[in-house]
Parts: C-alpha cells; structure tokens; sequence
C-alpha cells in the first residue's frame, strides 16, 4: 500500500493563531523531533495524531514552555516566540491539559478551577461565595456535571479529568492544547466536552486535540496532523479523509496494526456481518462452557442486586456511564471492596467475601484503570513490577529467586513486545503503551482464569492497542473469562462477546454483541437504561 497522500489545506487570510515551522529537538543521542511544521487558525480544532514516542508531546512541552526547541520558527498570532517557563506560555494565551492531571484534590472543585485567581477582599481574604458563584455559573452554563463545592479527591478519575479542562476553560486562552482529553469519558461525558470545546472555538480559540481514538477525530477536528518518528507524516483536511488513510500515516502502510485496523474496523459492513456471525460462533461455543465467575444478587454501599454470570473463553464488557458502578464490581469481585450481601463464586468455589490476596489465589487477576496509582510502582523496575503479585512464586524460604525473576521478566517483555532497554529499567522511563503492557504482563503467568480490565487502552496508541486486542484474545482463546469496563464503546463492540450495561450501581440490561449494529446504538441504550431508572414509578 502507498503512503497516503496528505491533504493541502484551503488557503485562509487568517493569521494563524500558532504556527510551527521547521521545529528541531534533540535530547542527548535522540532527535525527538525532525523539522515539524503545524498551523493553527483562529476557531479551528486540529487533531495531533501519532503513536508514542512519534513527538507529540515533546511539541506539547515546547508549546506549554516546560522545553525549548533547537531550531525553527514558533510564532504565536504571527509573533515569534521562544517560551523559557510555562508561566510565559500562557501569559501568551496557550493553556494545556495533560493527562497527568495537576488538581489539589484537598481542595474543592471551585477553588481548583479559580487557583490564582480567586476573588479577594482588600485584606487579602478569598470571597468564597463569590468564587462558587462564579464556577457555579459557568458549570451549568456549559453543560458541566460537576458540583462545585465538592474535594476534587472524592470524584472518580473521569470527573477530576473533567475538572483539568474546566481550568483551561476558564481562563483567557487563544490557544488550547488537551492531551487525551476523553481517555476516561463515556459518550454522555465526551458530548459535554465536545460542546465545551464547541463553545471556546466560536469565540476564536484555537485548540489543538491530541487523542488515540480516532472515531473523534471525524467528530470535533476540522484538519489533522500526523507526527511520525519525530516527523510530519501527513495534514489532512478531516472531511476528505478517512480512517484507513490516517491509520496508515500514524503507524506507516507496512506496519501490522494496519492490517488488523482494517479487518476489524468498525462501520465496514462487510466486516460488520462477518463480526456477527463470528460473535454468533463464539457466544454457542461460550454457552457450554463452565462459569468461571458467577455473582448472586451481590449487594454493598454501591451496587444492587448484581448477578453476572462469565464462562470460560467469553469477553464481557461493563458499559455505562462515569459513577455508574462498573469499576466497583471489578473491584468487589477482587476484594477491594465489601460484599454486604449475595455471593461470589470463582472457578466453581463461593465466597461471602473475598480479600485481594484469596482473589489472586483462586486465578484472578485486575488491571485497574489509573495504571500509575494502582497498577504500577513507577520507580521500580520492569522486573520488580512484574515479580509483585507472584511473590511466593518467586521465593523460596524467605528469599527472592532473582534469577528466575529475571528471566521471567524477559519472556513477558517478549511475548507482550515491551519495548524497554532491559528489564531493569525504571517502569516511569517508559511510554503509557509500554507501562500498559507491564499491567497485562504482571498476570501472564500463570495465565489467570478471570482477567479483569477497567479501561485497558487509556492514553495507548494504535500500535500498542491492537497488541493488547491482541492479548485479551489470545487469553480468551486460552479459555480466560475476561470481564471489561471501557468507556470506548467501539472497543467494547469489537472484543466482546456480551455487554451488560451497568447504572445506578444496577445491571439493567444485557445484550449479545450480534444485537448491536455500531457504537450509536450501544451509546442509546446506555441512555435509555439510565432514563427508564430516572423515570418516576406509576
């Protein structure tokens, strides 16, 4: 397959808001960006697309002043600029969003989004009224879910990432850059988004939207641009063209990610036909095999009733809407939270309850969806990481077994393609993609009967997200039952074989994959489900 041929841009006699020309960076031995040129025009959203490591972020960081740029031109509405902090960034009107979030989560809502700029009185004391007053406003008219007298700390990651791009929002910015900005959103929460950034562009901002999930790229972005090796790989103009052409320019025309994406794409309906019947296969070949989880009208401070049954070899996916109680069952079938009452049976044997350390005993295994709190120690080692949870595996009176550790560690990096000098280096050195397929590889061996995802492909490009396809499938084909929360409604069609959607701590429904025609339809029913639980009783 050639290269896709890059799209030029309709001439405008605006003056761009940023634009990139020729920009050079090197760290030591490494050239993290090759030349790249990008343009931005006032009220236009420009997706930044490319995998890990293609320099992105290295150009996020020049534009937010936190790096400076070696060679080249950066002129912010047709000013050269060369940023030396971030505080001189956005005195220039560039605010940036991050995945890793930088919320005070002691404070409330309210106060993170007003921080520096609180409402004061002529002795220096904060009009706390005032400034709820003010985020008030603003929240409700924009759409916003959020309370804003509320500690950011007690809000589930979805909504503190939501809370970051209200900052953004709320100051005087010409340009906004979000970094994966959707990563833990469901539908319900990206339309909010969408209508946000909708808002900031028709009063001429500039936004520049850096995303893994392409489908939003055909949603919000009028051009796009592709960042490959540290160089441009194309600028397209979003309306003429399509999925296969910037999969094609992310990953290059050879790569096998590719050839999956196209198999599989969701939309064709060639594939779409051919996804049913192969779901149908799947779901009479599921039917007969044994459960390897069964929850009985299972009850605590969040969830009501839930019975799920999971055989082995299926793919279930946990569907709803942030706070809908879809994370809480993974972590009440792990152990992390209480079972009030009902029952939980793992491989054929009942718990009442159930501790993290019986859960691992009886073959279960969680990937949580915040990978840097709870899935990794950041600054230990590829090795170190993958040795936690099969300690006793690996001790023998006492004693860690360092070489059997060693080489366990590289077959995992093997099989799972981490890409990592050795399995010593630090798991913080390494890209999210990378850090991800630690998680997974942390419970490879011995291959659990119950894998547990809860938003597995968070911040993971295309290359790394077709491996970890790749790792749920092999796992199911392996007779693994894996049950998976995401907030990608795509995704979900694509690996699973059932969906339940999940509200109110409730499952209200359960569907089979050959049932749903796209993402629209699943989307809809998650939001009939939640209006027929809202609707008052007759």
């Amino acid at each position: 397959m050639s290269e896709p041929v890059a799209v030029a841009a309709a001439s405008s006699p605006q003056v761009p808001l940023i634009r990139v020309a020729g920009v050079t960076k090197r760290f030591g031995g490494v050239q993290a960006l090759r030349g790249v040129d990008l343009e931005v025009l006032p009220g236009e959203v420009h997706a930044l697309l490319g995998e890990n490591g293609a320099g992105k972020s290295t150009l996020i960081k020049i534009l937010s002043g936190v790096h400076a740029y070696d060679d080249g031109v950066i002129e912010i509405a047709g000013q050269a600029v060369a940023f030396d902090s971030p505080a001189q960034s956005r005195d220039a009107g560039v605010a940036v969003v991050y995945q890793d979030l930088s919320l005070v989560e002691s404070l409330s809502v309210g106060a993170n989004l007003m921080l520096g700029r609180e409402p004061r009185t002529r002795l220096g004391f904060v009009k706390n009224r005032q400034l709820m007053a003010t985020v008030g406003e603003f929240l409700r008219s924009h759409g916003i879910p959020l309370d804003p007298k509320v500690p950011v700390g007690s809000l589930p990651f979805a909504y503190r990432q939501m809370t970051e791009i209200c900052k953004a929002l709320m100051g005087e910015v010409r340009v906004l850059i979000l970094d994966e900005p959707t990563s833990a959103l469901t539908g319900g929460e990206e339309q909010i988004l969408f209508d946000a950034i909708r808002a900031v562009t028709a009063r001429g901002v500039g936004v520049i939207y850096v995303t893994h999930r392409l489908n939003e790229v055909f949603r919000i972005s009028q051009r796009v641009t592709v960042f490959r090796d540290g160089a441009n790989a194309g600028t397209f103009t979003t309306a003429q063209t399509d999925m296969k052409q910037l999969v094609a320019a992310i990953v290059g025309p050879a790569h096998a990610a590719l050839q999956a994406r196209q198999k599989t794409a969701v939309g064709d309906g060639a594939v779409a036909a051919a996804a049913s019947t192969a779901a149908t296969s799947e779901e009479a070949s599921n039917a007969g095999a044994a459960p390897v989880l069964k929850l009985s009208n299972v009850s605590n401070d969040r969830l009501h009733h839930i019975d799920l049954v999971l055989r082995r070899g299926e793919v279930h996916g946990l569907a709803g809407l942030i706070g809908s109680g879809r994370t809480e069952i993974l972590q009440t079938i792990f152990g992390l939270r209480s079972v009030d009452s009902g029952a939980i049976e793992i491989d054929g044997r009942t718990r009442a309850r159930i501790t993290p350390a019986e859960a691992i005993q009886l073959g279960v295994a969680l990937v949580p969806e915040d990978r840097h709190l709870e899935g990794l120690v950041l600054d230990h080692s590829i090795e170190r990481n993958l040795t936690l949870p099969r300690l006793p595996h690996f001790s023998r009176w006492g004693w860690l077994r360092s070489q059997a550790a060693v080489q366990q560690a590289k077959r995992s990096m093997k099989e799972l393609a981490v890409k990592a000098p050795n399995s010593s280096t630090a798991v913080k050195f390494l890209s999210g993609g990378n850090q991800q397929k630690v998680v997974f590889a942390k419970w490879n061996h011995p291959r659990p009967k119950l894998l547990m995802l809860d938003e597995p492909t968070v911040g993971v490009d295309v290359g790394a997200r077709e491996e970890i396809y790749g790792v749920v499938s092999d796992a199911a084909q392996a007779g693994t039952g894996v049950l998976i929360v995401s907030s990608d409604l795509d995704e979900l069609l694509r690996l699973c074989d059932r969906i339940s959607i999940v509200a109110d701590g409730c499952i209200v429904n359960t569907v089979e994959r050959a049932e749903l025609a796209n993402a629209e339809a699943l989307h809809h029913l998650i939001q009939l489900s939640r209006s027929s639980l809202e609707a008052p009783a007759t």
